[in-house]
C-alpha cells in the first residue's frame, strides 16, 4: 500500500454533534463523504477506520484531569458547568461527546502512524483539524485537539521535524500552545487578525518559547482579504520557511471557513483559491517532507454550499485525481443534498473564480497596503530565527 492515498472515515465521527442550531453542524462531514463517493474518490484511496484514541494517546497532549472532565460531561451533560470549557455556548456537553472526540481523534493518530511508517504517503482526516481544544480545556467548538496528539504521536514514533501548516480562518492556537516551547515542531498559522475575530491571538510578535524561537508563525491576515491576497500571503510565508525546517512530515489544517459566505468570519475566499492552496500544499509536501502529507479538515459553517466541495477537492488532490474546477457538481449528491437539508446544492466544483496572485518578491512591498504590513510583520518576527532574511 505504501505510496497509496488514504482516507480516514468513520460514520460514527457525525455523532460529534453540539446539538441543534449549533454551527458545527455534522452534516457537513456526511455531505463531503456523499460527494467523495459521488465522484468516486473513494475508489481511489484507501478508505480506514482507525480505532478511538485511547487513555495514553489522549494524555500526549491533554491533562489527565480534563480528560476525567470530558468522561464526565459526556455521561452526564446536563451536569457541565463550565468548567474546563464544557457546557458552554461554544462547547455544550452532549451525550457521548468523550466516544464522538476520541474517535476523531484516532484518525488523526493513525493517519499519522500509517504515513510514518509508509503505509501511505498521504493521509486525509476532514472529520479532524479541531485545533482550538488545548491541553487541560475545550475552546472554540474543539474538545480533544486530534492536529496536535496526531503530531505528538509523530514526535514519539521518532520524527524529528514536524511541520504544521494551519489556514483556517481562526488562529490554530491549542496546536501552538502544545508545542510552543518545541522546536521539533514548526507551527504556520494563518488567520483573520486577532483584533476581529476569535480566539483574539495569533499575533506575529508570538514565536514561540524559550530554546523555540521562530518555531510558532503567525500571519494576520486583515479582514476583508481575498484570493489574491489570501494566494500572495501564504506563497509569501510558507515555502521559505518549509525550505528552512526541512520537515519530515507535513501537517496541514484546511478549515474552509476562509470562505467569503461563512457566517463566523470576514475573509473573502473562494473555493478556487481554497483549492490552490491544497495543491500547493502536496507540492510542498513532495518538495520538502518525501511526499509525507497528512491533511485535515477544521472549521467551516456554510456546510452545504462550501464544505463538501472544498474537502472533497482536497481529498481528490491527495488520491492524485484532482477535480477539475470547472466540473458539474453528481445530480445524485444534488439531490441527496436536497433530501437532508432541502436546501439546493450549488451546481459546479468552482466558485467561477481564478485564483489569481502577484508574488510578494517579484510584484514588490507596498508600504501602504495592510496585507504586505501583515506579511512583512511575520517576515521580520520570524524569518531571522531561521537565518533567512525578511
Amino acid at each position: 500500500m505504501s505510496g497509496r492515498a488514504q482516507l480516514m472515515w468513520d460514520e460514527e465521527v457525525t455523532g460529534y454533534d453540539f446539538g441543534a442550531g449549533h454551527p458545527m453542524d455534522p452534516v457537513r462531514l456526511a455531505l463531503t463523504m456523499g460527494l467523495v463517493r459521488a465522484f468516486g474518490l473513494d475508489r481511489a484511496v484507501r478508505v480506514v477506520a482507525a480505532k478511538p484514541a485511547g487513555e495514553s494517546t489522549l494524555r500526549l497532549v491533554h491533562g489527565q484531569e480534563y480528560i476525567e472532565a470530558v468522561r464526565r460531561a459526556s455521561a452526564a451533560p446536563e451536569a457541565a458547568d463550565g468548567s474546563y470549557g464544557l457546557g458552554t455556548i461554544d462547547d455544550p456537553a452532549f451525550a457521548g461527546m468523550h466516544e464522538a472526540s476520541a474517535l476523531i481523534a484516532g484518525q488523526s493518530v493513525g493517519a499519522a502512524e500509517d504515513v510514518w511508517r509508509g503505509e501511505a504517503l498521504h493521509a486525509v482526516n476532514f472529520a479532524g483539524g479541531l485545533h482550538h481544544a488545548m491541553p487541560r480545556g475545550a475552546s472554540g467548538f474543539c474538545i480533544y485537539n486530534d492536529a496536535a496528539l496526531a503530531i505528538a504521536r509523530l514526535l514519539e514514533l521518532g520524527a524529528e521535524r514536524v511541520a504544521y501548516v494551519d489556514v483556517d480562518v481562526h488562529h490554530g492556537d491549542g496546536v501552538q500552545a502544545a508545542f510552543w516551547d518545541d522546536p521539533r515542531v514548526l507551527t504556520i498559522s494563518l488567520h483573520e487578525h486577532p483584533r476581529t475575530l476569535f480566539p483574539q491571538t495569533g499575533w506575529p510578535e508570538e514565536t514561540g518559547g524559550e530554546g523555540a524561537e521562530g518555531s510558532a508563525v503567525n500571519l494576520a491576515l486583515p479582514a476583508g482579504t481575498s484570493d489574491a491576497g489570501w494566494l500572495r500571503a501564504f506563497h509569501a510565508v510558507v515555502p521559505e520557511l518549509l525550505a528552512a525546517f526541512r520537515p519530515q512530515v507535513l501537517v496541514t489544517q484546511h478549515g474552509a471557513d476562509t470562505h467569503v459566505e461563512d457566517p463566523l468570519a470576514h475573509l473573502a475566499v473562494t473555493v478556487d483559491a481554497q483549492r490552490a492552496v491544497a495543491e500547493s500544499c502536496h507540492r510542498l509536501a513532495h518538495e520538502h517532507a518525501d511526499g509525507r502529507w497528512m491533511a485535515l479538515g477544521g472549521g467551516g459553517y456554510a456546510v452545504v454550499d462550501v464544505v463538501p466541495r472544498s474537502w472533497t477537492h482536497l481529498v481528490a488532490i491527495a488520491a492524485g485525481r484532482p477535480v477539475e474546477a470547472t466540473t458539474p457538481v453528481p445530480e445524485e449528491w444534488r439531490q441527496e443534498v436536497y433530501r437532508r437539508t432541502r436546501m439546493d446544492a450549488p451546481r459546479r466544483m468552482t466558485d467561477g473564480r481564478e485564483p489569481v496572485w502577484q508574488d510578494f518578491h517579484e510584484a514588490g512591498y507596498d508600504p501602504a497596503d495592510r496585507l504586505d504590513q501583515a506579511i512583512l510583520a511575520t517576515r521580520r518576527a520570524v524569518f531571522p530565527h531561521r537565518g533567512l532574511l525578511p
